[in-house]
């Protein structure tokens, strides 16, 4: 149990049936009246925010997420399966529970799922992967005004936007927090 006072950014709780992550949170104290916590809390399965306040000495349960290491296999077009590398226990997900998550992810490669009490409720790819260029125009000389990009899909599918010096064939590195281009590799 974690009271609200003691709260963290970054901690997962269980309120209201629900798992929610404290995204932010402040201590307020009125001239007037009894502190309270303010906070913004993101529910992990819908992603939705809301903003609640509490009574310092409310308590809530922790909510403890696992996050398993697993080898992404294939898709079939709805499915995606998954496979625990120790165990070589497999799992399958909907298009739905992945969203857009396995955008920059190709498959044998290596993500986490995250899960609360058994049940998956996302996909976190690596931070960072090497990709290939698949297709992109090519950079014209003299176009090089500054921070000029180009679009490029990778071969994932993805698109990407990157310098004007990249070319078809390249491989590069990618965030795939934000999808942005980091440099050749």
């Amino acid at each position: 149990m974690i009271s609200a006072g003691d709260f963290k950014n970054g901690v997962t709780i269980e309120y209201e049936g629900n798992v929610y992550q404290i995204i932010e949170f402040q201590h307020v104290k009125p001239g007037k009246g009894a502190a309270f916590v303010r906070t913004k809390l993101k529910n992990i399965k819908s992603g939705g925010v809301i903003e609640k306040s509490f009574r310092p000495t409310e308590k809530f349960p922790l909510a403890h997420i696992e996050r398993a290491d697993m080898q992404y296999l294939y898709n079939d077009g709805d499915m995606f399966y998954f496979m625990n590398t120790d165990t070589y226990d497999q799992i399958a997900l909907t298009k739905d529970q992945i969203g857009d998550t396995l955008k920059f992810v190709k498959e044998n490669e290596m993500v986490k799922v995250c899960s609360h009490k058994g049940e998956v409720f996302s996909i976190e790819p690596p931070l960072f992967v090497e990709l290939e260029i698949t297709e992109t125009e090519p950079g014209f000389k003299g176009d090089t005004a500054t921070g000029a990009t180009k679009p490029a899909t990778v071969e994932t599918g993805a698109v990407v936007y990157v310098p004007l010096f990249v070319s078809q064939g390249d491989r590069i590195k990618i965030d795939t927090r934000t999808g942005e281009y980091l440099s050749r590799a």
